[in-house]
């Protein structure tokens, strides 16, 4: 990060379901008090569920942050370890390291907080947690665990070696202090969802959730709807004519 003074912003009006939010955050050692001199601007979003989810705006403290180059692997190489597996569970991982928690702290009506989990609203975010798990899972990665930034996959040809291998990456995450969501986990499951794709032993597809849309999408009457559905369906292809676009044909084309 450069060298810069603290970037704090004044807080905004709450509600007091938002502050009904805040002490869940801070029941669940999310969040704790705080005293820095950092305080990002935060709000709440009500999301389709009905529940309110914190966001925090870290525009600010992404510009003063140096970017890491740590390049992504590609999806296609972390599904062809897969082949010959039968079980399947996987891991969602969020922690922050301990030095650069002052520096995500927010402010709110009801008090100045700082979280104790990674947020991917933070422009390092991903390839940081990305070279840390290949890191720690080093002497496993291409034999029973695949990583992609927060998520664990643990896969294994039978019951019994998914046991071990799913007890020493356990293990391997209460030794590094790294905490797992569990609305993020599931665990010994014939077939799985990982990054997009269901898992199975006979080979992949792609989740059905994720083509809804396109499936769902009414018969298009006009020349109107048809261009709306060719800018859905197409979009990402659309954007390799931009120029100065990098060509590059992956999984989201």
């Amino acid at each position: 990060m450069h060298d810069t003074a603290p970037i704090s912003s004044a807080p905004y009006r709450m509600a007091p379901i938002e502050l009904k939010e805040l002490k869940k955050l801070l029941d669940k050692g999310f969040i704790r008090p705080s005293i820095s001199p950092w305080g990002a601007f935060v709000l709440f979003v009500k999301k389709k569920e009905g529940i309110m989810r914190l966001c925090v705006d870290y525009r600010q403290l992404n510009k003063v942050t140096d970017k890491n180059k740590y390049p992504l692997p590609i999806i296609d190489d972390l599904f062809d370890q897969l082949q010959g597996a039968n079980v399947f569970s996987k891991i969602g991982i969020r922690s922050v390291k301990e030095s650069d928690v002052p520096k995500i702290a927010f402010r709110t009506r009801y008090g100045h907080y700082e979280f104790l989990i990674i947020l991917f609203g933070l422009t390092n975010a991903p390839v940081i947690f990305m070279d840390l798990m290949n890191w720690i899972f080093q002497l496993y990665l291409d034999q029973f665990v695949v990583v992609f930034i927060d998520d664990i996959l643990v896969y294994s040809k039978t019951k019994e070696d998914h046991n071990k291998h799913l007890r020493l990456v356990l293990q391997i995450l209460r030794e590094k202090q790294l905490y797992a969501k569990l609305s993020k986990c599931e665990f010994w499951l014939g077939e799985i969802v990982f990054l997009g794709h269901i898992v199975f032993a006979e080979g992949i597809r792609v989740d059905p959730k994720k083509i809804k849309a396109i499936l769902d999408w009414k018969q298009p009457k006009n020349t109107t709807e048809i261009r709306s559905f060719l800018g859905l369906a197409t979009s990402p292809l659309i954007k390799l004519l931009h120029k100065n676009a990098k060509f590059e044909l992956s999984d989201k084309c």
